[in-house]
């Protein structure tokens, strides 16, 4: 399972998405997150699944790839389809168990709330497959440059994030040697009570944050070795520049936008 997840994995392709500029990207998926939870029609959630199989399709990322990275966040899933059955009141009662009561309304809320999920995982996901570290730091730098005005550190919280994002597959794969490795030696992950599964993982955990904090340190080290001061007066190999197709992305996802906005007023509910 671990090595299924894509959030913060590059997938190098020459696609009409991996050559738009980051910035367009990025506002891209702040504009898919928000039309998301905009939409609450049968209508809203037909357009959002339209543009988001439609981004995938221009981005040439396997689909099956976006597919695997669901397997890392079922249980997520499970937790909150339970919850939001169980917990949402409604007037019309579907099931009645002892104090259980399932409720149309509960059913609908967990089917929304599970298809926002997964949509929100997909698309941030697609972000990161199409753009590289580097370039993903340099469009929200870009993009936060006026907060600059007001002292806040920009270069430094998108060095940050970007190093993040770069860390998570790297992570994943000691995760999952350690593991192996622990396996070996007669650690048992998966059988037992959910209390000694808890236990089994402390050998997993411990050498798992000795290693981050020693690849922390290396990254730290390597940065002051190269004089690494911020990003004052520093330029880039690649400066960004917008393009004819940047402009057309923009007013895509203006279009979109205003679409969902029309949905949510006059689209109706969910039947």
């Amino acid at each position: 399972m671990l090595g299924e997840i894509t959030l913060g994995q590059y997938y190098p392709a020459d696609s009409v998405i991996h050559r738009l500029d980051p910035r367009v990207k990025f506002v891209g998926t702040l504009t898919f997150i928000v039309a998301l939870f905009l939409v609450k029609g049968f209508l809203g959630y037909v357009m959002v699944t339209l543009f988001l199989l439609g981004v995938i399709k221009a981005s040439t990322v396997p689909f099956g790839m976006m597919l695997r990275g669901m397997k890392a966040i079922i249980f997520i899933l499970l937790i909150t389809a339970v919850f939001n059955v169980f917990l949402t009141p409604g007037e019309i009662v579907l099931v009645k168990v002892w104090k259980l009561t399932i409720t149309r309304e509960g059913v609908l809320q967990a089917v929304r709330m599970a298809v926002r999920l997964i949509y929100l995982v997909i698309g941030s996901s697609l972000m990161t497959l199409t753009t590289t570290p580097n370039s993903l730091t340099d469009g929200m730098e870009a993009l936060f440059s006026p907060l600059k005005v007001i002292h806040v550190p920009v270069h430094e919280i998108a060095m940050m994030m970007s190093i993040a994002l770069r860390f998570i597959p790297i992570l994943t794969e000691e995760t999952d040697r350690i593991m192996k490795a622990q396996i070996a030696r007669g650690a048992d992950f998966k059988t037992g009570s959910f209390i000694n599964r808890i236990k089994n993982m402390v050998p997993l955990l411990v050498p798992l944050f000795v290693s981050a904090f020693q690849r922390a340190n290396d990254l730290a080290m390597a940065m002051e070795a190269r004089c690494y001061h911020g990003g004052e007066g520093r330029t880039r190999m690649k400066p960004l520049r917008y393009t004819a197709a940047d402009r057309v992305g923009y007013l895509v996802l203006a279009l979109f936008l205003a679409a969902a906005i029309l949905l949510r007023i006059f689209g109706g509910g969910w039947i």
